[in-house]
């Protein structure tokens, strides 16, 4: 049996419920490129996991935007090296962080109101912008 993967301390995914499939990969290789795939689609499937806890599965799917598929699934595809087992590694790498983002909940934002003091500079800021404004039009032939 393999290991678990660590998210965090109390926190961790199966291995078995990552899927990897290799694919021909784009970029540097010359013709290697054409020969061996060695790109890496990893696949984790968000929606049916039971490790996870529910708020943290929501944190992930909207970080996860367009790697999300409409059933759940998580699709993140390495393919900067050429060779595979650093795309595999890749691969995981960038599903854990992915993960761990969304483990942590963000700070809610506190509203606060400008001071006056910020104000006045802001309407002084305004006034002194339009008197340079005003001095560089034409002359106003009715004053």
């Amino acid at each position: 049996m393999a290991e678990p993967i660590h998210i965090t301390r109390s926190l961790s995914i199966d291995p078995s419920e990552i899927e990897e499939s290799f694919v021909r990969g784009s970029g540097p290789g010359g013709q290697n490129v054409n020969k061996v795939a060695s790109a890496v689609q990893l696949r984790f499937n968000l929606a049916a996991n039971t490790s996870l806890p529910e708020p943290v599965k929501r944190r992930v799917a909207g970080l996860a935007g367009s790697r999300l598929t409409k059933d759940g699934v998580i699709v993140i595809t390495a393919n900067s090296h050429r060779d595979q087992p650093l795309n595999r590694a890749d691969a995981l790498e960038r599903l854990v962080a992915l993960l761990r983002a969304g483990v942590f909940v963000p700070k809610p934002r506190v509203a606060t109101r400008p001071t006056l003091a910020s104000k006045k500079r802001r309407l002084d800021k305004k006034t002194s912008r339009s008197a340079v404004k005003r001095m560089r039009s034409r002359p106003n032939d009715n004053d």
